[in-house]
C-alpha cells in the first residue's frame, strides 16, 4: 500500500516508517519538520492545515496518524487545535481521497480517571473525565475517528503504552536526567506495576494493524509488552542501562497528588509548554513542563497494566522484544554513545 504517516520525525513515527517500508509499503510521511528517514516521501506541513492535508492523503491507501500535541500542561485549546482538530481534518481528507483504512493512534490515558487499572481491556475514551488536557482531546480525537468508521473508510485505534526505546528524548531521557541529578523519587513504595512497550513492539503493532482482518476495525486496542513491573524496579532497570542512580528516596503517594496539583495550578500561569509529534500512552515530561502534575504523581504511584488477549488475537500480535531484551538494547545504545 502507499502509506501516509504523520508525526514520522518522532521516535515511534520513524520506527513505524522503517517497519512499512520494510514490509514493503510506499511511505508518505507528514510533519512540520524534517522526518530524516530515507526512501520516503516527505512532505512538510500542520494537521491543521486543511489544503496542506489535502495534498498529503491524495493518492494514498491507508493513514497512520501519529502527530499530536504532547504535554502535561498547557492552555487546552492547543491540544484541542491539533489532537482533536488535526485528526478530523485528516480524517475528512482521507475520505475525500478514497482512503481505505485509518490507524488512529490513541493512549491508554484517554481511559484512565485516576484509580488503578489492573489487568483491564480498552475501556471507552471518556473526554468528560480523563485526566489533563492531552488525555481529554486525545479522547475526544478517537471517539471522533471510531465514529467515522464505515464501508468505505475503515478506522482502527491502538493505544501504545508508555512507548520507550533508545533515542528516547521523553520517558527514558527524563528518568534518567532526574536520575542523575539526584530528584528521581519514587512515590509510596514503588510497588505499583505498571506495564510499558518496547518501541519496535509498538511499530510492529501499528503495521499489523494496518493489515489486520477489517472485522478488527472500529475498536481500540491497548498495546504493551505484557509483562507489567513494579515501577521501582522499571526505574532501576532504565537508570542502569544509562549508568545512573536509581531511585534512593520516596515521597508519600498522596503528598505527591497533592503538591502535583498546586504545582500545576502556579505553572499555568507560565508560558504553554511546547508541542509534541510522538504518540503519547500516558504523561511524559518534556523541556519547560512542571516537575509533578496530579496527574503524574497518579500515574507514577497507581497500576496500570492491561489484558493482551484481545489484542493481540485482533491484529495477529505479539511483542518481538521482551523487557529485558529492550533493556539490554537501551543499555547498548548508551554505550555507543
Amino acid at each position: 500500500m502507499r502509506v501516509l504517516v504523520t508525526g514520522a520525525s518522532g521516535m515511534l513515527g520513524r520506527a513505524v516508517v522503517g517497519r512499512l517500508l520494510r514490509d514493503g509499503h510506499a511511505v508518505r510521511t507528514f510533519q512540520r519538520g524534517p522526518a530524516g528517514v530515507a526512501g520516503t516521501d516527505e512532505q512538510r506541513g500542520s494537521v491543521t492545515d486543511e489544503d496542506a492535508v489535502a495534498r498529503a492523503t491524495r493518492g494514498c491507501d491507508a493513514v497512520v496518524h501519529l502527530a499530536a500535541k504532547v504535554s502535561l500542561t498547557g492552555p487546552e485549546d492547543e491540544f484541542r487545535r491539533v489532537n482533536l482538530g488535526g485528526t478530523t481534518a485528516l480524517l475528512a481528507a482521507a475520505a475525500a481521497a478514497g482512503v481505505a483504512r485509518f490507524v488512529q493512534v490513541s493512549s491508554p490515558s484517554v481511559a484512565h480517571l485516576g484509580a488503578a487499572i489492573v489487568g483491564a481491556g480498552a475501556g471507552v475514551a471518556d473526554p468528560g473525565r480523563a485526566r489533563g488536557a492531552y488525555a481529554r482531546t486525545k479522547a475526544a480525537a478517537e471517539l471522533a475517528a471510531l465514529a467515522a468508521h464505515s464501508p468505505e473508510l475503515a478506522v482502527i485505534a491502538i493505544r501504545p503504552h508508555l512507548v520507550w526505546g533508545p533515542g528516547d528524548t521523553q520517558l527514558v531521557a527524563r528518568v534518567v536526567e532526574r536520575a542523575r541529578a539526584g530528584r528521581l523519587p519514587l512515590l509510596g513504595a514503588g510497588a505499583a506495576l505498571i506495564d510499558t512497550t518496547y518501541v519496535s513492539n509498538a511499530a510492529d503493532a501499528l503495521a499489523a494493524a494496518l493489515v489486520a482482518p477489517r472485522a478488527a476495525y472500529g475498536r481500540a486496542y491497548v498495546v504493551t509488552n505484557g509483562e507489567p513491573r513494579p515501577i521501582r524496579d522499571l526505574l532501576a532497570g532504565i537508570c542502569a542501562a544509562a549508568g545512573a542512580p536509581s531511585p534512593a528516596w520516596s515521597v508519600p503517594a498522596g503528598l505527591a497528588r497533592a503538591a502535583g496539583g498546586l504545582v500545576e495550578a502556579v505553572w499555568s500561569g507560565r508560558a504553554g509548554a511546547g508541542a509534541g509529534a510522538r504518540a503519547g500512552a500516558g504523561a511524559q515530561v518534556g523541556a519547560g513542563e512542571p516537575p509533578m502534575t496530579r496527574f503524574l504523581a497518579e500515574q507514577l504511584s497507581t497500576a496500570h497494566w492491561f489484558d493482551q488477549r484481545a489484542t493481540r488475537s485482533a491484529l495477529g500480535w505479539t511483542p518481538a522484544v521482551t523487557l529485558d531484551e529492550g533493556l539490554a538494547l537501551l543499555a547498548a545504545s548508551y554505550r555507543d554513545q
